[in-house]
C-alpha cells in the first residue's frame, strides 16, 4: 500500500492529516505531514522530510500531495524524488480535503491508480453551490404552500 505524505506551507498539511483522521477516525494508514516554515531552505526541509518519505513509503512507494505547484512545498517534493531514486513516487500538486480524502479511501490501490483517484477527488470537489433552491423544485401544491406561508406571520 503506497503511503501518503502531505508537503505544504505550515500549518496546512498538519490541519489536513487531522482533518483526514478526523473523518475516518484513525483509520488513515501511513499519512503524514511535513509543515513548511516561511523561510525553509529547499535542501534543508527536504533533508528533514527525507526521514518521514522513508517512512510512509515503509513498502517502496509514496504519494507527495503538495499545496501549490512550483512554490517551496512543491520544490520540497520533487527535491525528495531526487534524492529517493530507490522508491516509486508519484507528486499531485493543489492538495486539498477531498483530494486527501479520495486518496485515503483508495490508499489500498496502485501508486498510478491512486494518483488518479486523489487527482480526480480534487477536481470533483471543486463545485459552485447553489445558494437558491433549484429552480425545478416546485411545491407539493396549494395546501403545502399555503402551510409553510401560514407560520410566517
Amino acid at each position: 500500500m503506497p503511503g501518503l505524505l502531505i508537503i505544504a506551507h505550515a500549518p496546512l498539511a498538519t490541519a489536513l492529516r487531522d482533518c483526514a483522521s478526523h473523518v475516518y477516525a484513525g483509520c488513515p494508514q501511513k499519512l503524514l505531514a511535513f509543515d513548511v516554515a516561511p523561510d525553509a531552505p529547499v535542501d534543508d526541509a527536504a533533508t528533514a522530510a527525507l526521514a518521514l518519505l522513508r517512512d510512509a513509503a515503509s513498502d517502496g512507494s509514496a504519494l507527495l500531495l503538495v499545496d501549490v505547484f512550483g512554490a517551496t512545498p512543491s520544490n520540497i517534493a520533487q527535491r525528495l524524488a531526487e534524492r529517493a531514486s530507490d522508491l516509486k513516487l508519484k507528486i499531485v500538486a493543489g492538495v486539498n480535503l477531498p483530494m486527501l480524502l479520495r486518496a485515503v479511501c483508495y490508499q489500498n490501490e496502485s501508486l498510478d491508480a491512486l494518483a488518479a483517484r486523489a487527482t480526480a477527488g480534487a477536481i470533483q470537489g471543486v463545485m459552485q453551490v447553489a445558494i437558491n433552491p433549484p429552480q425545478q423544485q416546485t411545491l407539493r401544491g396549494p395546501s403545502h404552500a399555503a402551510a409553510l406561508n401560514s407560520g410566517q406571520q
